[in-house]
Formats: C-alpha cells, structure tokens, sequence
C-alpha cells in the first residue's frame, strides 16, 4: 500500500527510544512524519535528530496534540506513567476514525521497580486502559511491545521479526498492519481481540530479561503461520 495512504502518521513520545526507533524506520519506508512532543522545541530536537539519520525523510515537530491533529494514524510510545495524562490532554485532538496504535507497557520500572516486573492495571493491560480514555469513535490497536528500541534505531541490523496486534476490529488491525508492515523486516501477527495485550505487554518484560541474560537485543518470530499472515 502507498505510504501516501498514511501520511502523515503521529508518533507521540518520539523523543524516547521506541517511539524515536519507530519514527525513523517508517520514514526510511517513506512515511510522513509528525512528532509530537510535550515540549515543541525537544520536538524540534528530535526531528532534526531524525533528519541527520534519513535525509530524504519528511518530519515535523509539534506539541502532543498538534502531531494527532495532523494525522489519520497515532503511535502512542510514551511510559506507562506518562500514558493517562498524555491520552487526557489528547482528548481534543483525538477524532472518531483516527486509528491509534498503542505502544504503551506497565512495567514496575514506571514507579522505580524492576523492568522484568509488571504492575497491575485495573482494566487489564495498558491498551484496555487507553481504551476508556479516548473519544468514542477511535479505533483501538495495541502493538509494538516485542521489538526492542535499540534493533529499530540500529538502520544496518536486519530486524526479521514479528509485531503482535491485538484489538476488537480485524479491520483496524489489518490497517494497522499495513502501516508498520512498511517497516522492511516486519511482519504483523493478528494476536485477537485487544483483551490480549495483557499478554503482549508482558512479553516486554520477558524480552527485557533475555535480552540482559544474553547481552542481545532479540525479538519474536513465530513459526508455522500461513503466507501470507493477512488475506
């Protein structure tokens, strides 16, 4: 699918590692991007960060709310403690239709605790949260929570690897798919209904501890699926 299609996608929390990772490798494809900040000059920082990296990338630096007025798609990539009162003051700016792909995980380290514990949320996972925060109308997707930030800014080191979407809506999944499925490497896997990113997320966790075992920054790639994954 044309990149065109998505253009340009919001990455808010772009700043930080993933959402920063992220940024790059979709506009290396050739996406737009808008990075959204709650400081617009550490946007601006991060989008010239990001056009020393992919010169012939498109970015633009705005506040939080600014980047979702500006696009059809979301990546949500800030830290669980930051998630509420991010999704509170995009409350505005969020519209029904717009699709928005939750990165977010509740690991302890989010209140000075361990990064290989999860903390519990009420709703069940930090996406079931984010869902009863935003306007009704948006459309719900959780992923990106099995590939490490230090493989997606690595532009050299093939990624190979799977990013697990869960949701309620096929459709909003199969869109979201074609979005980071632009991303060379990626190949999205319908996970079920947005009830399993409690399990998602926590693969974070799991991944985290691995990783520091072995000094490698691994990610997921399941076995035995149909190809295509999508119809």
């Amino acid at each position: 699918m044309p990149p065109s299609r998505f253009d340009p996608v919001a990455v808010i929390g772009a700043s930080g590692a993933l959402g920063f990772g992220v940024a790059i490798r979709l506009a290396q494809a050739g996406v737009g991007i808008a990075i959204g900040s709650r400081d617009p000059s550490r946007a601006r920082e991060t989008a010239e960060r990001a056009r020393a990296l992919i010169p012939a990338g498109t970015f633009s630096a705005h506040d939080n709310a600014g980047a979702a007025r500006e696009a059809r798609a979301v990546i949500l990539s800030v830290p669980f403690r930051n998630q509420s009162e991010t999704l509170t003051n995009l409350r505005d700016a969020l519209a029904q239709g717009q699709l928005l792909i939750d990165a977010t995980v509740p690991l302890a380290a989010a209140v000075s605790g361990k990064a290989t514990r999860m903390l519990g949320v009420w709703q069940g996972s930090a996406a079931e949260q984010a869902r009863e925060m935003v306007p009704q109308g948006v459309r719900m997707v959780s992923a990106l929570h099995t590939i490490s930030a230090a493989s997606l800014t690595d532009l050299e080191h093939p990624l190979e690897q799977d990013v697990l979407l869960c949701g309620d809506s096929r459709d909003d999944k199969r869109e979201a798919a074609r979005l980071l499925g632009l991303i060379e490497g990626v190949r999205c896997v319908d996970c079920g209904r947005l009830e399993m990113a409690r399990i998602a997320e926590s693969l974070t966790a799991l991944l985290i501890s691995v990783n520091a075992r072995y000094k490698v920054h691994a990610g997921i790639r399941l076995t035995g699926l149909p190809d295509p994954v999508w119809e």
